[in-house]
């Protein structure tokens, strides 16, 4: 979405997915990066261009100084956390930055009342906008709504991830996914479901964007154990553990699955998994007619780091930064893919 002038932006974090969202906000010529907040004090002074791996020197050096970054007077704000910070998101959204997420949102769905009530009124007071996307949920959730028109009827849209996780080398994210845990650990699948909750608003996202009412949302899930011991170097996945997470935030009306939205994951080279697993997202919708497609994140010519684990990050990243110019455009509150225009990257000529 053409703008007349550069959007002014700011950097949240510089982790896995923020170094790539910075990276690409500095070679944008209709972006000027404005500020960064770095989440480690091992970080703060640093030079944008050393976070992200940009070749010169950009001048802007990060802060851990929240109100200095609000007093920059930025568009948006690319925000790249873990998890969300509702006290963040409520001072950046009262400011008046807009505010485009990959930390787990897509709806805000899976906040507590009070603090979603919090979100929406830093929304009016600001005249912000908020925005969550990502790969999956976020990309695959879009493509699978696109699809879907057209279809005559929709029974059902299911999205699934169907990877090998063991290129994301996060011991703490894997862990509390369930990876290398004993399968009959108490409480494990309902970790599991917290730790996964954004996937039930993607679906809900989903369901709301055909028209459909939803009753309730259910999960479920399959551990399967490896066979034999796994060093993934990062951590272990020992024989009799969890190495395989196969499970659903599913959507009904009535008695009538009519959105999934899940995963079909491994861990190391000794497990078999209950369906094959097809190494990207999984798209179907189940209907007049069925349509079928899968998301591959692949290397360029030119890719040279090394593993693939870069290219997950950037097509996790993109999603919400080639966001912004549309969300700063988009009226005030909470807004989702499904009523934005079409996201899209950035010509490289």
């Amino acid at each position: 979405m053409p703008t007349d002038r550069q959007l002014r932006v700011i950097q949240w974090t510089t982790g896995n997915i923020g170094r790539r969202s910075l990276h690409a906000i500095i070679g944008r010529d209709d972006m000027e990066l404005v500020g960064v907040y770095a989440h480690g004090a091992d970080k703060v002074g640093v030079d944008a261009a050393e976070l992200s791996g940009w070749s010169e020197p950009t001048g802007i050096t990060a802060t851990d100084d929240i109100d200095a970054l609000i007093s920059l007077r930025p568009d948006a704000c690319c925000y790249n956390p873990l998890w969300p910070s509702v006290d963040e998101l409520v001072a950046l959204l009262e400011s008046g930055v807009n505010v485009c997420s990959s930390a787990a949102w897509i709806t805000g769905g899976k906040q507590s009342p009070e603090d979603l009530e919090r979100i929406k009124k830093a929304c009016e007071k600001g005249n912000s906008t908020i925005f969550g996307s990502g790969a999956h949920p976020g990309m695959s959730n879009l493509v699978g709504m696109v699809i879907s028109g057209a279809c005559d009827r929709v029974d059902e849209i299911r999205i699934t991830e169907s990877v090998d996780c063991s290129t994301y080398e996060s011991a703490g994210t894997q862990t509390a996914m369930g990876f290398s845990q004993d399968p009959e650990t108490p409480g494990l699948a309902e970790s599991v479901r917290r730790e996964s909750e954004v996937f039930a608003e993607s679906a809900a996202m989903m369901a709301d964007a055909i028209g459909a009412t939803l009753d309730r949302i259910t999960f479920d899930v399959t551990f399967t154990e490896a066979t034999d011991d796994s060093d993934l170097g990062f951590m272990q996945i020992p024989k009799g553990t969890v190495a395989g997470v196969h499970g659903y935030h599913r959507g009904w009306v009535g008695d009538h699955n009519i959105v999934s939205v899940g995963f079909n994951w491994i861990m190391g080279n000794h497990v078999t998994p209950p369906k094959p697993l097809e190494h990207g997202h999984v798209i179907q919708v189940f209907g007049l007619p069925n349509m079928r497609t899968v998301l591959h994140c692949l290397p360029p010519k030119d890719w040279t780091e090394p593993g693939f684990m870069g290219l997950g990050m950037i097509y996790t990243a993109m999603p919400v930064t080639n966001a912004v110019p549309a969300v700063v455009a988009a009226p005030p509150g909470i807004v989702t893919l499904a009523d934005l225009p079409p996201i899209t990257g950035r010509s490289a000529v």
